[in-house]
């Protein structure tokens, strides 16, 4: 190794199955990653709070603590490695939960290999990509760290997906888009429309109503501060 030689990326897997978590030790070994292994939801909580790894790879059926309360408490607990959580549940509502509990991505097993190690890359570029704030009317949005902060210094956390149709409007003020290049650019995954109205929701209950305009005949923009 050089010394202009990047550090393996280090990613969590938490992983209750005894054949597919040494199978994905192996596989994340082979794409030159350094992994480490928790078999249940207090083993994983121990190591994310206590070491630092690039992305995080959560079953949502985990003994001791399930899938998505870890990550929750992670979340809460101000952890923002880039998580992917695999599960056997394969819902919209399965997914939408997933993904509003702080997940980046979801993946439903069975799964091929070449995928998941292609999100994988998605979820390292977004954990090193430079930092960037975005302005949200009066408030001030930040990207890695996925919060909005307002003028009066209040902090408010958002989920990924969340964070995601955010930054796709904050990137593009003036223009409104259609529910159909929402779901193109930031649920590529979900089954229907609906699941934009259910996000662009969220994010005014958590910003406040103004945070996102409807657009009659077209869709939504960004609301004006």
């Amino acid at each position: 190794m050089t010394d202009d030689a990047q550090p393996a990326a280090r990613v969590l897997v938490v992983e209750d199955d005894r054949e597919l978590g040494p199978l994905l030790l192996r596989l994340f070994r082979g794409a030159g990653y350094e992994p480490d292994l928790a078999a249940d939801g207090q083993a994983g909580l121990h190591l994310a709070l206590t070491r630092r790894y690039d992305a995080m790879i959560l079953d949502r059926g985990l003994p001791a603590i399930e899938g998505l309360d870890l990550l929750g408490r992670l979340r809460r607990s101000g952890v923002t490695v880039p998580a992917l959580v695999l599960t056997a549940l394969g819902t919209v509502s399965d997914r939408v939960a997933g993904l509003d509990s702080g997940a980046e991505d979801y993946l439903v097993k069975p799964f091929e290999v070449d995928e998941l190690l292609a999100r994988v890359r998605v979820l390292l570029r977004r954990r090193s990509g430079p930092g960037e704030r975005l302005e949200v009317g009066d408030a001030a949005f930040d990207l890695i760290s996925r919060t909005v902060t307002g003028p009066d210094g209040s902090v408010v956390a958002l989920s990924g997906r969340e964070s995601d149709l955010l930054r796709l409007l904050a990137r593009n003020p003036a223009r409104a888009f259609t529910r159909e290049q929402i779901m193109a650019q930031v649920f590529p995954d979900a089954a229907g429309v609906a699941v934009v109205d259910t996000y662009v929701h969220y994010l005014r209950r958590k910003l406040g109503a103004a945070a996102v305009s409807t657009v009659r005949g077209v869709g939504y923009r960004l609301g004006r501060g």
